[in-house]
C-alpha cells in the first residue's frame, strides 16, 4: 500500500508565479463540468463571461465601474493580511463608509465638488477606520481572534443601516425599498466619461493602490508591517512594536474599505440602501489572495473579477444562466487558490 506525506519545500519562483494562473484554469475546468451538466455550452458561456464585456465601449466601461470598489477592498485586505492581521471585515467597513458618505452628502450643500468630494472621501475613510477599531483593539489588547470579530462586525453594521433606513433616514418615495434621502450635488463624484457611470473614484482607487505599494515596499512602517506578517515573535525580537504596527495596519485597511463605500454612494447610487455592497468586501478577500498580497497585482486581479461580474450578467441575458454563476466562480476560485498556495511551501512525497 502506497503512503504519501507532506514535507517542507521551497517552490521555485516560476511555480509561485504559475499558481494563480493554474488556479484560474482549474476553476474554469470545474465550471465547465457544471455547465455541461446543466446543458449549457461552456465555450459559449465563457465567451459571454470573458470576451463579450470587452467587445464594445459601453460594457468595457461597465467592467471598470465594477472594478473600482474591488480595487479598494482588494488593496484593503492585502494591506491587513501583509501585516498578519486577518481582516474579514472589509464588507462591514465598506458599509460604514457608505453610511458616513450618505450622511455627509445629505448635510453638505452649497459648496464646490472640489470641496465636497474630498470631504466624502475623508469621511468614508474615518468611518471605515472607526468600524475597524474595536476588533483591532480586541486583537492587540486581549488577543481575541480578529477573523471572528471582524466578521461579526459585518452583521452589526447591517442592523445599524436597517435602523437608519427604516427610522431617521426613511423616505416615502419607495417604502418597499428603503433608502436614505439623495445626497447633494456638491458630493456627487465627477464622471470621467460623460453619460457613463465611470467616476473619479476609479482614479482615486488606483492612486491608493500605488500609495499602499510605496508604504509597504519603501518605508519603515511597511517593513514593520511585512515583518509582523512573516512572524510576530521574530518581529518583536528585532525591536518592532508589533501591536502598534497591527493597529495601524487594521485602521488603514478599514479606512480604505470605507472609501470604497463612500465612492459607491457618491459615484453610483447617490443614496444609501441596504443592498449597496452585494459582497464587494468579501470579494476583496479573494482578490487579495489571488494577488498573493502584492499591491500591484491587485490591479489585474480586481480587473479580472470586474470582468467576471459584468460577464455573469451578459451570460444571463444571452443564455439564461443564473446571474449568481459569477459568485460561484469567485467562491470556487478562492478555495482552489488557497489549496494551490499550500504547494508554495510543501510538496507531496510518496513514502516507500
Amino acid at each position: 500500500m502506497m503512503k504519501f506525506r507532506l514535507e517542507k519545500y521551497h517552490a521555485p519562483q516560476w511555480v509561485k508565479l504559475a499558481i494563480p494562473f493554474g488556479a484560474i484554469l482549474v476553476t474554469f475546468l470545474i465550471t465547465s463540468i457544471i455547465l455541461l451538466l446543466s446543458d449549457v455550452n461552456p465555450i459559449t458561456a465563457f465567451y459571454y463571461f470573458l470576451i463579450d464585456p470587452l467587445s464594445n465601449k459601453t460594457s468595457l466601461i461597465e467592467v471598470l465601474v465594477k472594478t473600482t470598489p474591488l480595487f479598494l477592498t482588494g488593496i484593503s485586505v492585502a494591506l491587513a493580511f501583509s501585516s498578519g492581521y486577518w481582516n474579514i471585515g472589509a464588507e462591514g467597513q465598506l458599509i460604514a463608509g457608505a453610511t458616513a458618505g450618505a450622511g455627509i452628502g445629505m448635510v453638505l450643500t452649497g459648496v464646490s465638488q472640489w470641496v465636497g468630494i474630498p470631504i466624502m472621501v475623508i469621511g468614508g475613510f474615518l468611518a471605515g477606520a472607526l468600524w475597524a477599531l474595536l476588533p483591532a483593539l480586541l486583537k492587540v489588547k486581549l488577543s481575541v481572534d480578529e477573523i471572528v470579530t471582524t466578521l461579526l462586525m459585518n452583521y452589526v453594521v447591517l442592523y445599524v443601516v436597517s435602523f437608519l433606513l427604516n427610522g431617521p433616514w426613511k423616505t416615502t418615495t419607495n417604502p418597499g425599498w428603503p433608502q436614505s434621502p439623495e445626497i447633494s450635488a456638491s458630493t456627487i463624484f465627477v464622471k470621467l466619461i460623460p453619460r457613463t457611470r465611470l467616476h473619479v473614484g476609479f482614479i482615486i482607487a488606483l492612486v491608493i493602490i500605488l500609495v499602499v505599494w510605496f508604504i509597504l515596499t519603501k518605508t519603515k512602517l511597511g517593513y514593520q508591517m511585512r515583518a509582523a506578517g512573516m512572524g510576530r515573535e521574530a518581529a518583536h525580537f528585532t525591536g518592532i512594536n508589533v501591536n502598534r504596527t497591527i493597529l495601524i495596519s487594521a485602521l488603514m485597511s478599514g479606512g480604505i474599505a470605507g472609501i470604497a463605500g463612500a465612492a459607491e454612494v457618491g459615484g453610483i447610487h447617490y443614496h444609501l440602501i441596504e443592498a449597496l455592497s452585494g459582497g464587494i468586501g468579501y470579494t476583496g478577500v479573494i482578490i487579495a489572495t489571488l494577488s498573493a498580497l502584492n499591491p500591484i497585482a491587485v490591479i489585474p486581479s480586481a480587473l479580472f473579477f470586474g470582468l467576471i461580474e459584468t460577464g455573469a450578467r451578459s451570460a444571463s441575458r444571452a443564455m439564461g444562466t443564473p446571474i449568481h454563476l459569477g459568485g460561484i466562480i469567485e467562491g470556487m476560485l478562492l478555495l482552489i487558490i488557497l489549496g494551490a498556495f499550500l504547494f508554495q511551501n510543501y510538496r507531496i512525497r510518496r513514502v516507500k
